[in-house]
């Protein structure tokens, strides 16, 4: 097998995130899913967009974010996803490259634009995410670079572009260019709403050998397995994927590799501010730990390391040294 071009390509939505502060009591009034993420039309977004107070644009997208943290910790990295040929497209395209991500998807000419999510973050920290896909629902299987993908040492998908056909289609064929590469294929669960509706096709290629790293936070293991109690669906799913990592807010995180148990517990964060991003950015922590053969409870203290750095802040993309960071506390 020849050496990888990339340590990571990640196929996910393209999105820019308008976040501001709000009331609890503007949540109610919105009828807004507190703590949720809500696919919303173009009429949504914009009602949702003239009921928010001053707003913040960050590029986001959940297996965005987890690249901008890999790319901050020194990894190789490239970005699929589809924007629009309009200004929220030019912004995101400028900060993924000027965080040393490749990515070279053609903008997409006319409607729908490209996609933003609506955040609202409560005073405790919490975010309740609106999002309107737009653009990024239509990614061609045939944008897809299959020499690239095949020339990543990890292939990573993000489940929330698993719901528009077009994308899907996409990633299955990324995954078929993986898998006859040799490569490793990862999978982030995304938000109980998506496996509701997917959770099927999920199990499917979990029990098709197709996912070897596997990311879910309780409330998604619990809607895959169909089990409320954690450590049996911790057992559901022990030996069906060669990697399963499961995050647990306040709680820390666990992981099941190839036999071996760790867990780890929350690192401490002295207040919190916006929440959007943690599991994205733990998966980058643990993913640069796993490209780099650290032990499985290091990779785990490193998503827990980079998850704590990115709720400090308003967005989901890391302010900090996170290099730097990993140094002073891993040693």
């Amino acid at each position: 097998m020849s050496e990888p071009r990339y340590d990571v390509i990640a196929i996910g939505n393209a999105i820019v995130d308008v976040v501001a502060s709000c009331s609890d009591e503007l949540i109610e009034e919105l009828g807004m899913t507190r703590g949720g993420m809500t696919l919303i039309d173009a009429d949504q977004a914009r009602d949702l967009y003239d009921a928010m107070g001053p707003a913040r644009e960050i590029s986001g997208g959940s297996a965005a974010n987890t690249l901008a943290g890999l790319s901050a910790l020194g990894a190789q990295c490239a970005f699929v996803g589809q924007v629009a040929d309009d200004q929220l497209g030019q912004v995101f395209a400028h900060d993924i490259r000027a965080v040393g991500i490749d990515f070279d998807i053609a903008a997409r000419e006319g409607e729908p634009p490209t996609a933003r999510c609506l955040i609202f973050v409560t005073p405790d920290g919490q975010r309740t995410m609106n999002t309107f896909l737009g653009a990024s629902q239509f990614l061609p299987a045939d944008a897809l670079d299959e020499e690239a993908v095949g020339g990543a040492q990890i292939l990573y998908l993000e489940g929330y572009l698993w719901d528009p056909e077009e994308p899907r289609a996409a990633m299955r064929r990324a995954i078929e260019s993986a898998k006859a590469a040799g490569r490793k294929v990862a999978f982030t669960l995304s938000d109980a709403f998506v496996i509701d509706r997917y959770g099927d096709d999920f199990r499917a290629l979990i029990a098709d050998g197709l996912i070897d790293i596997l990311f879910a936070n309780e409330v998604e293991l619990a809607a895959i397995t169909g089990e409320a109690d954690f450590e049996a669906g911790l057992a559901t799913l022990e030996g069906k994927v060669p990697v399963l990592v499961v995050t647990r807010s306040e709680k820390g995180a666990v992981s099941i590799a190839h036999g071996e148990r760790a867990a780890v517990s929350a690192e401490p964060v002295e207040h919190v501010v916006d929440t959007t991003g943690a599991g994205d950015l733990f998966a980058a922590g643990f993913l640069f730990g796993y490209v780099r053969s650290k032990p499985l409870e290091t990779c785990l203290r490193m998503g827990s390391i980079a998850a704590a750095e990115v709720i400090s802040h308003y967005g989901a993309r890391p302010e900090a040294d996170l290099a730097k960071l990993m140094q002073e506390k891993l040693g």
